[in-house]
């Protein structure tokens, strides 16, 4: 029976074979684990130059087995690590979801404030919540969202609790996502809209947060930088 590591290898050797830029794809998998290019040369035993090399395009596209190499030494260094990325990736994968409607789902050790939270993504906060501390976060795309998943789906995006921050990506108002969260029971005890500034939020979204009871803020970070702070949460 194949474990959560086997059908992660396989989703990043698949996306990097039907990649268009194979490289990018590769360094995408690299970043997303918080790994030095000269730690992943170390642990495949060439010089970072040729870990570059392959990443820019500047040499031929890798074949299947230098793939697979990349792969299997990026999963290595993380289970040195602990692990957390790849379990990070396992829930995504074991709930159904594509990482282009997730782009990250974390657990934390403990409770955090949603003061810390927000200024590790610069959101800042609209209306408060009914608690000021969550247990982990959601990060996913709004459109996507809506477009493909069903409301049990939906649900399953909370992770292990609803004590969390769900942020909403490719956002334009607000509307959709907030209308959206009406029909989940119980709702997250945060929600942040990402990408949208305060002029143009929807008007009736502060209201309806009051009324749900949950904190409401936005960030207009760009996407990477807001994960990349994420990843210096415990």
């Amino acid at each position: 029976m194949r474990g959560p590591r086997d059908e992660l290898a396989e989703k990043m050797a698949g996306e990097v074979a039907l990649s268009d830029d194979p490289g990018a794809t590769l360094r995408k998998w690299r970043t997303d684990f918080e790994i030095p290019q000269t730690d992943l040369a170390t642990r495949l035993d060439v010089s970072p130059s040729v870990v570059s090399d392959y990443e820019s395009g500047r040499r031929e596209n890798p074949g299947t087995d230098v793939v697979r190499r990349v792969v299997d030494a990026i999963l290595d260094i993380d289970e040195k690590r602990g692990g957390s990325h790849i379990r990070q990736h396992a829930r995504v994968l074991s709930a159904g979801f594509d990482s282009d409607v997730v782009h990250d789902l974390r657990e934390y050790a403990a409770n955090i404030p949603i003061a810390r939270y927000h200024d590790a993504i610069g959101a800042e906060e609209l209306v408060a919540g009914e608690r000021d501390t969550i247990a982990g976060h959601t990060v996913i795309d709004s459109i996507e969202v809506i477009k493909r998943l069903s409301g049990d789906e939906f649900y399953d995006l909370y992770g292990r609790s609803t004590n969390r921050a769900l942020v909403f990506t490719n956002v334009t108002r607000g509307e959709s996502p907030l209308v959206a969260l009406r029909v989940v029971t119980p709702t997250p005890t945060a929600v942040v809209l990402h990408g949208l500034s305060a002029a143009d939020l929807w008007d009736h979204a502060p209201g309806l947060a009051r009324i749900e009871g949950f904190s409401l803020a936005l960030s207009e970070t760009p996407l990477d930088e807001m994960l990349d702070g994420l990843r210096e949460l415990p």
